[in-house]
């Protein structure tokens, strides 16, 4: 289970969540109009997508892919967000929410409920997923020594 306090969980929570629900959050933020700085203007890049085989545990660059990062500095609390693919509206306002959460905006209960609701949701998701596929498993079975 993902802790939206925990600086980690809270990025790939925010990676997560819809452009539209991370926008409406960062309004909020700013409504009340605090000192915002963007120390890393949202633009589009190439990252390498690095990932481990599973029999000899090895990391492997799988190829690379697109992705939209942001930075900003809300009222004194950092605040940063890489988002998948370019949509440079989305990482700016999870950068804007990284930085609520980070420096207990009085919105912060607001953004952890929806980004546990998000964790609730994703966990459901992979149950459903492997409860599908896991009735096409292939069960290998070896006999050493037998010629």
């Amino acid at each position: 289970m993902a802790d939206p306090h925990d600086r980690a969980d809270r990025f790939e929570l925010i990676a997560a969540c819809e452009a539209e629900t991370l926008g409406r959050f960062a309004n909020d933020v700013l409504a009340d109009d605090p000192p915002l700085s963007v120390r890393q203007e949202p633009r589009p890049q190439l990252v390498m997508q690095q990932v481990r085989e599973p029999v000899e545990r090895r990391s492997f660059n799988l190829g690379e892919v697109l992705v939209t990062p942001a930075e900003v500095t809300l009222d004194g609390a950092r605040g940063f967000a890489i988002v998948p693919g370019k949509n440079e509206r989305a990482a700016l306002s999870g950068a804007i929410v990284d930085a609520a959460v980070a420096g207990g905006h009085e919105t912060t209960a607001d953004i952890v409920e929806a980004l546990e609701d998000i964790d609730a949701s994703r966990r459901e998701q992979r149950r459903r997923a492997w409860a599908e596929s896991k009735h096409t498993t292939v069960d290998f079975q070896t006999v050493e020594g037998e010629q």
